[in-house]
């Protein structure tokens, strides 16, 4: 097989990638470990800044996130038995869009297939090869057959554990890691919404988060060891645990509801760099990864390959490899700023458990700055809905 751009990962890097290409008459085929059916369930929170619903609509995919998707104004933040409410619009004349990911996935798998886009399910043994040359390859098995492309480019979107960052030359390459030491312990609630905005909670016992999914699923997470597993959640556990968190002196209380799904998911921020060498890229969480509290894995995915868009779009068109060769750089600004938040707001909310009285005591009054001075929660606010 030939193609312009072999792109490997069929998350939302890598369908809106394929996407944005085609709309610029860009060649390319997606490939793709597992079913469609799979990467349309695999069930992920979905924050959208303005930056991300934008490029979404533009590219023609927006519409039922649009219909569907709850446009949310503000967050709160909950602690000392008090909820405060930073008002996002009013500090920076934009919102967010709760949408999860999987939907995402869906609007855009079904545009590929309405455009006849080249979607490979099912591959495996996927190899990398020549992507220090200008034609590069990716060997794979699809279908029980061997197969191969021949393509200008080779686009890893394939996530941390795939197989496009390893293939990247080890020389001059750099890694930074943060390991935090606790995970969220995350349930899907068959529920009316507790609330009609994200709640951010900071608790003694550690942090909670409170999301609505659609107007009868809630997303709720706690903070837990991330060794732990789900089998030693009860439901009434899970429900004592999440209401000692999260109840305020109001008299208010999240809505309780059949718990379908129960998940731990680790919090680490990392960074690979270059995001590129040769003919080969890097994208999305192949590339970076954020602990969730800043709601930008998503976000950074769509901020990357918009830029690897516009840099192949340059090079077709006009024989220039300027935006692609800017690419690294122009990529790591968005995501160091997004590291950075995560980070921040990672450390004012959780427990650490190695944490000195003095330094908790620190953690609440930062929490009161935060919400008692404008300038602060505009810092927040801008940076929450990717004002930069």
């Amino acid at each position: 097989m030939r193609t312009q751009v072999a792109i490997i990962g069929a998350g939302p890097a890598g369908l809106l990638l394929s996407h944005l290409l085609h709309l610029n008459g860009i060649e390319a085929i997606v490939l793709e470990s597992r079913t469609q059916a799979e990467i349309e369930a695999t069930i992920r929170a979905g924050v959208l800044e303005q930056g991300t619903m934008d490029i979404l609509n533009n590219a023609g995919v927006g519409a039922r996130m649009q219909a569907e998707g709850a446009l949310h104004h503000g967050i709160e933040l909950a602690f000392g038995g008090q909820r405060h409410r930073i008002d996002l619009t009013e500090l920076t004349g934009k919102a967010i869009t709760v949408y999860p990911q999987h939907e995402v996935i869906k609007d855009l798998v079904a545009a590929r297939l309405a455009a006849q886009g080249q979607l490979l399910f099912e591959v495996s043994g996927v190899q990398l090869h020549g992507v220090d040359t200008t034609t590069p390859s990716v060997a794979f098995v699809h279908r029980g057959e061997a197969a191969r492309i021949e393509a200008d480019f080779v686009i890893g979107c394939d996530g941390y554990h795939g197989v496009a960052r390893p293939a990247m030359p080890g020389q001059g390459r750099q890694d930074f890691k943060r390991d935090y030491g606790f995970g969220w312990f995350g349930v899907l609630v068959e529920s009316a919404p507790s609330s009609d905005e994200l709640i951010y909670a900071r608790h003694e016992r550690g942090f909670a988060l409170v999301s609505t999914r659609t107007p009868t699923v809630q997303r709720l997470y706690f903070q837990c060891d991330p060794a732990d597993h789900v089998d030693n959640w009860s439901d009434d556990r899970i429900w004592a645990e999440l209401h000692a968190r999260l109840e305020n002196d109001d008299g208010w209380r999240v809505n309780e509801g059949r718990i379908f799904q129960k998940n731990i998911i680790g919090m680490r921020s990392f960074v690979s760099t270059p995001m590129q060498s040769g003919r080969l890229f890097l994208a999305g969480d192949a590339a970076h990864i954020v602990p969730p509290t800043g709601a930008k894995g998503m976000n950074l995915a769509v901020s990357d390959v918009a830029l690897l868009a516009q840099g192949l779009e340059q090079f077709y068109r006009r024989g220039s490899e300027e935006r692609l060769q800017g690419y690294t750089a122009a990529a790591l600004k968005r995501v160091w700023r997004a590291e950075y938040f995560s980070w921040w707001m990672t450390s004012l909310l959780h427990t650490f458990a190695d944490a000195t009285p003095f330094q908790r005591e620190v953690q609440r009054a930062e929490l009161e700055c935060v919400v008692g001075s404008r300038a602060m929660a505009t810092a927040l606010a801008e940076n929450y809905v990717g004002a930069f």
